[in-house]
């Protein structure tokens, strides 16, 4: 297991972990038998690729946030947070997506990332944010779940959570959305 020089933070795409982050992206479409033609724009300019991913973006018919989780030249995922919802949003979607490289996975970042990805959603002024996941994502599940997570009605096929970030808990059901 290799030792993380820093704990790990988010931060706005960066150069500095450009091979972490073509060796992890590689190694998920490797795992998944996805093909990696999407990095050939990183392998080709890692700087223009990263610039595209900085700042608020509109993706998804919103404005979005790009981060990273980062130690040192270590990336370790993508958190993407979406500042607000589009009734499709509110479906499948919700304002957060992330995920862990597979190099990463089941050693808790993605909770710690989750934690430090709610806290830009405070930024944001957002009081209560919706993730949602596959129904057989459990270990996607148990990370929303260990956020404060409350299960609200599955929509598609997704599980639906949301997140109060100001403090007061409302029961499944009685979030707007």
């Amino acid at each position: 297991m290799t030792e993380l020089p820093e704990p790990p933070r988010l931060l706005w795409p960066t150069t500095a972990v450009r091979e972490s982050f073509l060796a992890g992206e590689r190694a998920d479409c490797s795992v998944e038998g996805r093909s990696t033609e999407w990095l050939d724009p990183a392998v080709d300019d890692f700087n223009a690729f990263v610039d595209q991913r900085r700042g608020v973006q509109v993706r998804w018919g919103v404005p979005c946030t790009t981060f990273w989780y980062v130690s040192g030249e270590h990336y370790l995922g993508t958190l993407i947070v979406r500042h607000r919802l589009t009734p499709e949003l509110t479906e499948v979607g919700g304002h957060v997506g992330y995920h862990v490289v597979t190099p990463w996975r089941r050693r808790g970042h993605a909770t710690r990332m989750l934690a430090a990805g709610l806290t830009e959603c405070g930024r944001l002024g957002l009081n209560l944010v919706l993730l949602t996941c596959a129904r057989d994502n459990e270990a996607s599940r148990r990370v929303i779940l260990a956020n404060g997570g409350v299960p609200d009605r599955p929509c598609h096929d997704e599980d639906r959570f949301w997140i109060t970030l100001d403090g007061e808990r409302r029961p499944p059901g009685q979030h707007p959305g």
